[in-house]
Parts: C-alpha cells; structure tokens; sequence
C-alpha cells in the first residue's frame, strides 16, 4: 500500500502548491480558487506523477494476484 500512499500525498502536495500559487496571484473567490487548483493539479498530476501511477497499479494486480482473485 506504500505506492498508494506516496501517489496520494503526491496528489494533495500537487493541490495545496497550486492552490498557494493561484492565491498568491490574486484569486481570491473561494469556489474559483478551488476549481482552478482541481483542474490545475488534475492535469499537473497527469504529466508529473505518471510513474508513481504505474507503481500503485502494479501494487495492485500483485495484490490481487496473491489473493487469487480474477
């Protein structure tokens, strides 16, 4: 579950950076300030952490693979 774990903090690390970034810009409105960190961090975590996203799938399908599960 280590890969899992590292992907999701890696996720809401993506968020916060983009959510301080579009602050310290100047948006202010709160639900366009969230709106834009998703989407922002949605296609950033899309380039950034495709390596890590190929790990937790993996992490996966051994696990699923030692239960016997099919």
């Amino acid at each position: 579950m280590r890969p899992l774990v590292v992907y999701t903090l890696s996720r809401v690390g993506l968020f916060a950076v983009a959510l301080a970034v579009l602050y310290l810009t100047g948006l202010r409105d709160l639900f366009w300030l969230l709106v834009a960190a998703f989407l922002i961090s949605g296609l950033a975590s899309y380039v950034l952490l495709s390596g890590q996203r190929d790990e937790v799938s993996k992490a996966i399908a051994r696990r699923r693979e030692s239960r016997g599960d099919r």
